[in-house]
């Protein structure tokens, strides 16, 4: 079975690939993820796209004749042309829980790099600075006894909430319904934002949620809250984000995800010293790498077989 691989792969995941095709006689093209001329020879003939992150859209499908599933390596969709893949009978799965822990860790990682300020620490200790500048310290903060708002309850909030509890915070969650197992207290969007010292976004991004933090709901965060998104960049307005971080009326921002991927040099959010920035990233770890190809290899097996699909989406 030919399959595309279209991301990046280093020399553990090339090795895994050999061994696919060795064992299991999947054959892994890797096209990376701004090689478009490379993804359209390697989808002439085959049967399966692992995709990751760069959009797939109705233009690749076009070029895909044999293609019967695309896989999403992770949970959102959104960058997968699904009605267009639904219109010629293409599947499409995701693999929900794969990369959970891993986006809730780099989660957690940005909430205390936002608090304690660690890479202008690592920046100044590198540069010989070792005495900080006297109101430095009182800037810095703890995850205990702050509220901290999570915004959705899906597997990482799920994850994430009794940590967080056990450091001392105060959990505070919304969702469209209240869950009777929820380690956290429910509250109605505005409420939590009105009240979280953070505030972390962990919702999908569909038509109802684009732009969902836009300037009013900014306004509505406490003075000196942190902002933290390990989801979509399109939940966030923001120019809007980019204004309440220079004005001081929020802290400090742990960015994941980003409004347009890659991120442009002159982008406004690059030229900010209060905010901590990954490349989308979150969920990247040989853990979570490993738990995704055993889903993608199970479906392979399960498309050949003619047998039932995980997590279909179609």
């Amino acid at each position: 079975m030919k399959i595309v691989w279209h991301h990046t792969a280093g020399a553990w995941l090339r090795e895994r690939f050999v061994l696919l095709e060795r064992e299991q006689g999947l054959a892994v093209r890797i096209v990376a993820p701004d090689d478009r001329a490379g993804l359209v020879s390697a989808l002439a003939d085959a049967e399966a796209v692992w995709h990751v992150l760069a959009p797939f859209d109705s233009a690749a499908l076009a070029a895909a004749p044999a293609l019967r599933l695309v896989q999403k390596i992770g949970v959102g969709v959104n960058t997968i042309d699904v009605a267009a893949a639904s219109g010629r009978g293409v599947a499409v799965c995701n693999m929900p829980g794969t990369n959970s822990r891993a986006v809730a860790e780099m989660t957690l990682a940005l909430m205390l790099g936002c608090l304690r300020r660690t890479v202008e620490l690592h920046r100044r200790t590198r540069a010989g600075g070792w005495q900080l500048p006297p109101d430095m310290p009182e800037g810095l903060g703890e995850i205990g006894g702050r509220a901290i708002g999570l915004v959705g309850y899906g597997a990482v909030p799920r994850l994430l909430a009794p940590v967080l509890a056990a450091m001392g915070a105060r959990v505070l969650y919304t969702a469209t319904a209240p869950k009777d197992d929820a380690a956290a207290a429910w509250r109605p969007l505005d409420a939590l934002l009105a009240e979280s010292d953070i505030v972390s976004l962990h919702v999908p991004l569909t038509p109802a949620t684009e732009g969902m933090i836009g300037a009013a709901r900014l306004a509505r965060m406490k003075p000196g809250a942190v902002l933290v998104n390990t989801a979509r960049g399109g939940l966030v307005d923001e120019a809007a984000l980019c204004a309440a971080l220079r004005s001081g009326h929020l802290a400090a921002a742990g960015l994941d995800t980003f409004a347009a991927e890659p991120v442009p040099a002159d982008a406004p959010v690059l030229a900010l010293d209060n905010v901590l920035l990954a490349p989308h990233v979150a969920w990247q770890t040989r853990e979570t790498l490993e738990r995704s190809l055993a889903v993608a290899v199970e479906n392979c097996r399960r498309l050949q077989a003619g047998e039932t699909l995980l997590h279909r989406v179609n």
